[in-house]
């Protein structure tokens, strides 16, 4: 039986497939491999680095809710299917699209960023990897 190929979030170990910027993460792999996205150490360095991004959303930008973090996560003008990222991301999680999200409510988060990984990666997230990130924050 062929093993299924890995995809490209998961063999970074960047389940959310963060893009290569300034910013720097604890755990991540320097310099990446990858030309476009970050790599890390293990999926928990990988799911911490999202949480941070995500509670800056919310801290700094005021995205709030489920459809305001991925229209700036998945943007349209990037060429993402983002009204259907929103309400995959809204049913998977159990949270309306359109309620507040709080970054410090850590079972919110957690359905919020394992739902994100499904979308990423078209795959169930590892529940252990995802909670161990949140840990690392």
């Amino acid at each position: 039986m062929k093993k299924k190929k890995e995809t490209r979030g998961m063999r970074n170990n960047n389940p959310l497939n963060i893009r290569i910027s300034t910013d720097k993460f604890q755990g991540e792999e320097q310099p990446s491999q990858d030309k476009d996205f970050k790599q890390f150490e293990t999926a928990a360095y990988g799911y911490r680095a999202a949480f941070r991004v995500i509670r800056t959303y919310i801290n700094n930008y005021k995205c709030d809710t489920i459809r305001k973090i991925i229209s700036r996560w998945a943007p349209p003008k990037d060429r993402n299917h983002t009204e259907n990222y929103i309400r995959v991301v809204s049913e998977r999680s159990g949270i309306p699209a359109d309620d507040p999200v709080y970054a410090d409510n850590r079972e919110m988060m957690v359905r919020i960023v394992a739902a994100m990984s499904y979308v990423e990666n078209g795959r169930e997230a590892e529940m252990c990897d995802v909670i161990r990130g949140w840990e690392l924050l």
